[in-house]
């Protein structure tokens, strides 16, 4: 009963124990499974989804995956069942050679969580390996002399295997010589030695074959052969011995290829042939013999293949000393590898956000990123951190793990990219850095409005533009991108002149040119203001103006127009007087004209196109006077003809023209007796007509001279008769240069002097008056008037304003030819 009570004791004991131990490593993040070698691929390992308190189906919801360290992985995940199994054929010896305890460690994380959890798998050995000698024969040379109990190392055999199923127990085939004998070593190694039970008679028997069966302890039981080839030899009793059963030797892995490790020397007290000694690399399994090489001859191990302290720390070499004949002795090379800083840290990326909005806030997850270093102690702890000024910080998350996140909220219109370098650094002398780039963009939203260059803009369009021609095109810049960065253009509606402004205006709502709807005229509209806005389309979207002023440009589209001499409606040419004592530079009469352009369209220039008399007179480049270029002589003609251009500056420039006919007289008869001859007759009829017309007028003026002399005499004795003799000769020397004479039916109008003559062709009339004294035109020079004017009549007699005796004469003259009649008055006033 007490022995009962003491068994329920320990089970509880052990249960605790157990109990324990698994909180402690469910505390600690840790899974542990067992599974043998060499299961098929898929085969079940473990309820993984049970371990995280998951169920399967949340598995691929919660981004469980396994991560690794760059090896092939050995396992995988079913997302349907939530179990780990295998991902492909496990086989133990590769993996971890002779090691008692094989482990598999990798991490499985839960991305949605940032949780990582370590999984440690044991690789159980079965029994899937014989022993093997690695060689299927063996000759052993053995002299004849050789005394019995005399014993020959044998080859080893290897069993990958561990446990019960590595290599057990040695036999030899039956034979009447030789027994095989085992010898253990503190290790645990065994090895087989031969062992001479009686002497040789080589004349008897020369070769003797034996079979060295190796076996394994498992179940079943696995073993191999090596088939020993004994030759009896003459007198060789003594093998090889090394100076030393065993070489320890340390070295670090970055020595260079053929790099001499270590010479050994083994001794032999033979002589001649049976004392020559051949050094032997034992074939071991592994890399032993691809990495290092033994010269057979001197002894020296040197190395074949660079070495690395992350694959292997350290290295058992066996080697054998051979005499002549065969005799041999073994003794192993211990090398143990030094580490040294030849790997730079490695860095994956687990888990990546490819772009994250502008608005997002500081501390936003980036990146989840691990670091390893294949170095140890010192040259394998890592630093990271991130190059450069940028908003992101590093955060150390589990393990090695470390999670890139925003240190402040980004702004896209800044950066809209950032290529981000990692820098992880080891501990090493000199340390090892490895850089790793991430690109992130930065996603946009709508938070600016589009933006004008300038804060009003100003167009110009000359007059006369075709309709829809380009007039401006305005650009506002959005710094946002894709959508929010699209914009488009209106223009705000207004009034001008009454007329809506899209009747004049139109806008490209995705160019921004703006086109003229129609024909603008300077001298209708000169500009227009107008309101541009621009809106990009985000959600909400966003809009600006910008103002815009459009001036009309003149061009050069109205030719000059000229306001005096006006020409008569009635068809009629105008007359210009000219007294024969003018002197040179006499104002004759100015040309006055406009033009409806501006600036320099509308800047007018005068010149002489046509004279009857070249030389005689000259007009005035700017202000068009019609002046007297020399002194008048009695051979040239009563009537001159004058053509005078004018013409603006614009290009093309445009120009108008004014034909004047200026009469060039002393008196109003000699005026009267030219108007004859300024109209042509159209038939002889009318030829005779004027010229008996001209006849009367003639006749009538003299008398009227006749009159006025006389009156003067009487009226005013006191002047001296020679006064009176030139005021008589000079009657028409004030006669101004405004003053214009119709002729052939057209009316003249003497403006501020005592005549008046007109012949009218429509009533079929001619009428000469001779008024009171005017002075309305404003186009005289003041000089002129003072010239003119002690030859005017009525300043020289007022007194005789209210004289009864006025006279007045009044002849009327009647033709009747034909079919035409003319009515001639001539009327004299004084």
């Amino acid at each position: 009963m007490t022995k009962y009570l003491r068994v329920r004791h320990c089970r509880g004991l052990s249960l605790l124990f157990v109990l324990l131990w698994m909180l402690s490593k469910t505390g600690s993040g840790q899974i542990h499974y067992s599974v043998q070698e060499e299961l098929d691929k898929g085969s079940f390992v473990g309820n993984i989804s049970k371990n995280l308190g998951l169920e399967p189906w949340e598995l691929a919801e919660h981004g469980v995956r396994i991560v690794s360290r760059g090896r092939t992985q050995l396992f995988a995940l079913n997302l349907r069942s939530g179990s780990l199994v295998t991902a492909s054929r496990i086989d133990r010896e590769e993996l971890c050679a002779q090691s008692t305890m094989c482990l598999v460690k990798f991490n499985i994380l839960v991305e949605d969580k940032l949780k990582i959890f370590e999984v440690e798998i044991e690789i159980k050995d079965i029994n899937d390996n014989a022993p093997d000698f690695l060689t299927e024969e063996l000759e052993l040379k053995i002299g004849e002399l050789t005394v019995p109990g005399t014993q020959f190392p044998l080859k080893t055999a290897f069993d990958p295997d561990v446990g019960m199923n590595s290599l057990k127990n040695y036999h030899l085939s039956p034979n009447n010589y030789f027994s095989l004998t085992v010898k253990h070593v503190s290790d645990g190694t065994k090895y087989p030695e031969l062992v001479l039970e009686r002497a040789l008679d080589r004349e008897q028997k020369e070769v003797h074959q034996l079979v060295l069966i190796a076996s394994d302890g498992g179940n079943p039981v696995r073993s191999g052969n090596l088939y020993i080839q004994v030759i009896v030899l003459d007198a060789n009793d003594n093998p090889p011995v090394f100076t030393q059963s065993e070489y320890q030797l340390s070295v670090q892995e970055n020595l260079p290829v053929g790099t001499t490790l270590l010479t050994v020397n083994a001794t032999d007290p033979d002589e001649g042939f049976n004392a020559q000694v051949s050094y032997i690399l034992d074939k071991m399994p592994g890399k032993v013999a691809e990495i290092f090489y033994l010269n057979s001859v001197t002894g020296d191990i040197s190395i074949l293949k660079s070495l690395d302290y992350e694959d292997a720390v350290f290295y058992e070499i066996k080697i054998e000393a051979q005499d002549g004949p065969g005799l041999l002795s073994r003794a192993k090379i211990l090398v143990t590898v030094l580490d040294v800083n030849d790997n730079a840290p490695e860095v994956t990326i687990t888990s990546l956000t490819g772009s994250v909005l502008e608005e997002a806030t500081a501390g936003r997850e980036i990146a989840l990123i691990n670091v390893h270093d294949r170095d140890s102690g010192q040259n394998g702890q890592v630093t990271v951190f991130v190059l450069g000024n940028v908003p992101f910080n590093l955060e150390k998350s589990i393990d090695q793990y470390y999670r890139l996140v925003t240190a402040r909220s980004l702004d896209r219109e800044q950066v809209s990219e950032y290529n981000i370098t990692l820098r992880a650094t080891d501990g090493g002398s000199p340390p090892l850095s490895t850089n790793i780039h991430i690109t992130l963009h930065v996603a946009d939203i709508n938070d600016n409005p589009p933006a004008f260059s300038q804060a009003s803009y100003s167009a110009y369009i000359p007059e006369n533009n075709p309709r829809g021609a380009s007039i401006f095109c305005v650009t506002a810049q959005d710094p946002d991108s894709i959508q929010n960065a699209h914009i488009t253009y209106a223009v705000t509606e207004d009034t001008i002149q009454g007329a809506p402004l899209s009747t004049y205006i139109s806008i490209n709502s995705d160019t921004g040119v703006l086109y003229a709807l129609r024909s603008f005229d300077y001298e209708q509209v000169r500009d227009l203001k107008l309101l541009v806005t621009a809106s990009d389309s985000g959600n909400p979207p966003l809009s600006s103006n910008v103002s815009l002023s459009i001036f009309v440009l003149d061009q050069n589209d109205n030719a000059p127009e000229i306001l005096y001499p006006a020409l008569p409606t009635d068809g009629s040419t105008g007359v210009e007087l000219a007294p024969r004592s003018a002197e040179p530079g006499y104002l004759v009469t100015k040309v006055v004209a406009v033009d409806r352009d501006s600036g320099q369209n509308a800047w007018l220039s005068y010149r002489l196109l046509k004279a009857s008399e070249p030389g005689l007179f000259a007009v005035g480049l700017h202000t068009g006077e019609v002046r007297t270029a020399r002194a008048l002589q009695d051979r040239d003609a009563l009537k001159q003809s004058l053509v005078v251009a004018v013409q603006d500056h614009g290009q093309p420039p445009l120009s108008a023209t004014v034909t004047l006919t200026v009469a060039v007289a002393d008196n109003i008869p000699d005026v009267l007796a030219d108007l004859g001859s300024i109209r042509t007759p159209t038939d002889p009829e009318d030829a005779d007509l004027t010229l008996y017309l001209v006849v009367a007028v003639a006749a009538v003026s003299c008398v009227f001279l006749a009159f006025v002399i006389v009156l003067l005499a009487l009226r005013l004795r006191r002047w001296h008769s020679s006064r009176l003799l030139q005021a008589a000769g000079a009657g028409l020397a004030g006669v101004p240069a405004s003053r214009f004479v119709g002729v052939d039916g057209v009316r003249a109008f003497l403006q501020t002097y005592s005549h008046e003559v007109s012949l009218r062709a429509d009533s079929r009339d001619s009428h000469v008056i001779f008024p009171q004294p005017n002075y309305a035109d404003t186009l005289i020079s003041q000089e002129s008037c003072e010239k003119s004017e002690s030859f005017l009549v009525s300043h020289d007699l007022p007194e005789t304003k209210g004289d009864p005796n006025l006279l007045q004469v009044s002849i009327f003259l009647y033709w009747n030819i034909i079919k035409n009649s003319y009515a001639t008055v001539v009327i004299i006033k004084i």
